[in-house]
């Protein structure tokens, strides 16, 4: 078999000098075969082709998104204005810690004592504790209690440990809670900027901010200063909290009633869902410290 690298003499070609002129024969693929394999080499070209091309314009895959706290929270089976959590003396709804030593912190020692029974921070828990006995002893005929508190904030941001966060000693979050855009789109409300983005950064739309999820313009509405810092700070759990309960009490609302306890909450969030879950939460926690 002539090797068809080797130029063949054709003796019946010849150039105008005399010179004999030598040419290469053109290579044929033998048969079906050959012709099978070309196509499969051409698409296998074109297929990695693609796969550049899709791999370039691909974004790389980022982090993903934080568990929202309320999708964690199972609804409890309960008719709105039915009924109220548990509360009152026989469930500890109000916390009036005793110092187990001289010098010791009421609300530390209390709240160190309900943080296992409950599974809720101490930090978070001295802050409910301590708005709970603000506003009782500002308006006691509101009867709130540090378990509807707490259950507000484990919906809102899972006692200020949303996305990873963790609560410090001083009260705050180790990165600010900042909520979602409220730009209108399905399950949230539309709100433009009513803050500049001085409290949550984003100068075209409003966000909740802080442990208890304020938007921007009820904060200033309510901002207090709990820690006695000498200014309201909604990321700062003692400040949120305490504005929460003054927040739920307002317009002479008693939640110890059941419309007073549903109106308080649904003024929170207007959700029939949501008050459920505040409402199962409140309530076990409740029970949980009167066993403690």
């Amino acid at each position: 078999m002539a090797d068809t690298k080797t130029p063949i003499a054709d003796p019946a070609v010849r150039t105008p000098g005399g010179l004999r002129r030598f040419r290469f024969p053109r290579f044929r693929p033998g048969g079906v075969a050959g012709r099978l394999a070309v196509v499969v080499f051409v698409l296998a070209v074109a297929a990695g082709s693609v796969l550049v091309v899709r791999s370039a314009l691909t974004p790389p895959p980022g982090p993903p998104a934080p568990e929202i706290p309320a999708e964690q929270v199972t609804a409890a089976a309960v008719e709105p204005n039915s009924v109220v959590p548990a509360q009152g003396a026989d469930t500890a709804a109000a916390p009036r810690p005793q110092a187990v030593q001289s010098g010791a912190d009421p609300l530390r020692v209390w709240a160190g004592k309900l943080a296992g029974p409950t599974g809720v921070p101490a930090r978070a828990l001295m802050a409910y504790g301590n708005a709970e006995l603000v506003v009782r002893s500002s308006t006691p005929g509101c009867h709130l209690s540090w378990a509807t508190l707490a259950g507000i904030g484990r919906v809102e941001s899972d006692h200020g440990r949303y996305a990873g966060a963790a609560l410090g000693d001083d009260g705050l979050p180790s990165e600010p809670i900042i909520g979602v855009p409220l730009d209108g789109s399905t399950g949230v409300r539309a709100i433009a900027d009513t803050d500049g983005g001085r409290y949550d950064g984003d100068p075209s739309l409003d966000r909740a901010v802080g442990p208890m999820q304020f938007i921007p313009a009820t904060w200033r509405a309510w901002s207090s200063d709990a820690n006695l810092d000498g200014r309201g700070d909604p990321q700062q759990i003692d400040d949120a909290a305490l504005a929460a309960g003054r927040y739920l009490c307002a317009g002479g609302r008693d939640l110890g009633t059941p419309t007073g306890w549903w109106a308080g909450v649904f003024s929170y969030n207007n959700s029939v869902p949501y008050g459920q879950k505040v409402f199962g939460l409140a309530d076990g926690y409740a029970r949980a410290g009167a066993s403690a």
